[in-house]
């Protein structure tokens, strides 16, 4: 039992010398940060030069998101379709898997599509209006 605790004497070490690190660091900062004698105009984020205007975060329409969101669903799919066709030469030489391969990969892109299709129609993909 003793030797089983003495296998995490090294996890512990590290998680105190990482803890000490990180306070340490917080630490001098705090010290050391407070020295310097700041005016507003140097605590102003810096964007190219200009004076900063407005709110830092703008409001964006929902179409946006939702056309990052299709993005993301049409960018999923080439994730399942690479490994697809990686093994499909193997899946080529099995007559019993051949047809099941090919069918189950027409029916996901066959959804998929009908998907496509539907977010043309409802203009998802038009997001400036």
């Amino acid at each position: 039992m003793e030797s089983q605790l003495m296998q995490y004497v090294g996890v512990l070490m590290l998680f105190v010398i990482a803890v000490g690190a990180i306070g340490g660091m917080l630490l001098l900062a705090a010290l050391l940060g407070k020295r310097g004698g700041q005016s507003a105009i140097k605590n102003t984020a810096y964007e190219c030069g200009m004076i900063p205007t407005g709110s830092g975060s703008p409001r964006f329409s929902v179409k946006f998101y939702l056309v990052a969101m299709l993005f993301i669903l049409f960018d999923i799919e080439v994730v399942f379709l690479y490994p697809w066709s990686v093994v499909y030469r193997e899946l080529l030489a099995e007559p019993a898997l051949r047809a099941a391969a090919l069918g189950a990969m027409l029916s996901f892109l066959g959804i998929l599509f009908v998907g496509y299709l539907y977010a043309v129609k409802k203009r998802a993909f038009d997001w400036r209006s």
